[in-house]
């Protein structure tokens, strides 16, 4: 099994067409993201809507946390057109067309609640396009592929991040908001030709029953498996000590190091997108000569290495050759581990129910994201930089140890074919 997939993990694996596709869907994914938060804030400032009016916006992001309670309408329904997964995307992405076109012809200082709303409308299609794009990835993707699967369509997603972030920010200083945000809908068509053109799953999957089945079934069935528990622990754990690190990065740069703001944004944001999407990339790849669990223990390795590299620039005092360094290992690392833990929550989904399993684990996952933040200040203005960096390290180790206790069933889900139902 392992001589097979060494034979087949070559750069063909980002060449065929299951994998190209992905690659568009993730920028269709990522696009609307923005354009509902960052931008749509920066559009805000500039026509000097109050603070606290741009403070309750953020409230519109709340579909993207919540999106768990209707995903299993999305593996129950199927549209009659494309397919179980395909269908919706396209729904979905149209629908975002149509509401970023719309907000286009609004403006958060004389219309704010027809803004809020046509916002909420983008977050929660965006939120259901990641739903069902997450589980057509996952059903239509084999197994060697997953990792380059995972890893393009990261590729994907931050490079559309990047165009309605600040690519966005530069044609509204030009071309103003209108017409910025109607280039960004017509975007979207990019998400809809790779819908249009993207394959259906080789096996056929029978959709829950009924609504009951769609909403209890995922969960019966993933804790009718033996070290369910476990598997969730290891979820939370992996990307703990990443997390830890990500959400005092800028500010150590920034604070801690003495680098300006030009120099963070060139180094840390440009520097570091580019080694996202390199180990990403190269993660991809990897994990189809090595395999889920040796692609977790030595992804998960790396990220953990790359947090010391801040600790001896926090050592060292401003260094660029130190910060350019911290930074390539660190996001290269992290990109690597991204993709091989994308492909891990993959592998744990049954066909069935992939909407709702995925939708569930991602937002499992975040958890370490979202509270890594308030503690991290913490543990940084209490014990020093140096010395948080070092703990960010150790917040990896548990999860490495889980990873290595759970080896064998690891392998056994690596090697694991799912029946068709």
């Amino acid at each position: 099994m392992n001589e097979k997939r060494a034979e087949t993990a070559t750069l063909r694996e980002l060449l065929n067409r299951r994998i190209g596709v992905v690659v568009f869907l993730g920028f269709a994914s990522g696009l609307p993201l923005a354009l509902s938060r960052g931008t749509l804030q920066a559009w805000m400032t500039v026509e000097n809507v109050d603070l606290a009016t741009i403070g309750l916006f953020s409230l519109v992001a709340m579909p993207y946390t919540l999106k768990f309670l209707w995903a299993p309408l999305l593996d129950r329904f199927t549209l009659p057109w494309l397919g179980r997964r395909r269908g919706w995307m396209l729904f979905f992405q149209g629908g975002l067309l149509v509401f970023i076109a719309a907000m286009s012809f609004s403006s958060p200082s004389r219309a704010p609640m027809a803004v809020a709303l046509f916002a909420l409308m983008i977050a929660t299609l965006s939120a259901s396009q990641d739903i069902v794009t997450d589980a057509y990835r996952t059903d239509v993707l084999k197994e060697p592929e997953r990792g380059a699967g995972a890893g393009v369509y990261v590729i994907g997603y931050r490079v559309a991040m990047l165009v309605s972030g600040a690519l966005a920010l530069v044609f509204a200083d030009h071309i103003g908001w209108r017409q910025t945000y109607l280039i960004m809908a017509g975007l979207m068509t990019v998400g809809m030709a790779a819908t249009l053109f993207g394959p259906e799953p080789a096996e056929r999957i029978r959709p829950p029953a009924t609504l009951q089945e769609a909403v209890t079934g995922p969960l019966k069935e993933f804790f009718g498996r033996p070290g369910a528990w476990v598997f969730l622990w290891l979820i939370v754990l992996y990307k703990l000590g990443d997390a830890f690190a990500g959400s005092m990065t800028t500010a150590f740069l920034l604070r801690g190091s003495g680098f300006s703001l030009s120099e963070v944004g060139l180094i840390n944001k440009g520097l570091g997108l580019g080694a996202t999407i390199a180990g990403a990339l190269f993660g991809g790849v990897l994990f189809a000569r090595l395999g889920l669990y040796r692609s977790l223990m030595m992804f998960g390795i790396l990220q953990a290495v790359s947090n010391l590299s801040f600790m001896v620039l926090a050592l060292a005092g401003k260094s660029y050759v130190l910060m350019v360094f911290a930074v390539g290992f660190e996001n290269l690392a992290g990109g690597m581990g991204t993709a091989s833990f994308v492909a891990f929550l993959m592998a744990l989904c049954d066909h069935r129910f992939t909407a709702t399993q995925y939708a569930l684990l991602s937002a499992l996952a975040a958890i370490g994201s979202v509270y890594a933040g308030p503690m991290s200040g913490v543990l940084a203005e209490q014990f020093g930089w140096a010395v948080f960096f070092f703990l960010t390290f150790l917040a990896a180790l548990p999860g490495l140890g889980l990873l290595r206790w759970m080896k064998e069933t690891l392998l056994q889900l690596e090697h694991a074919e799912r029946p068709a139902v």
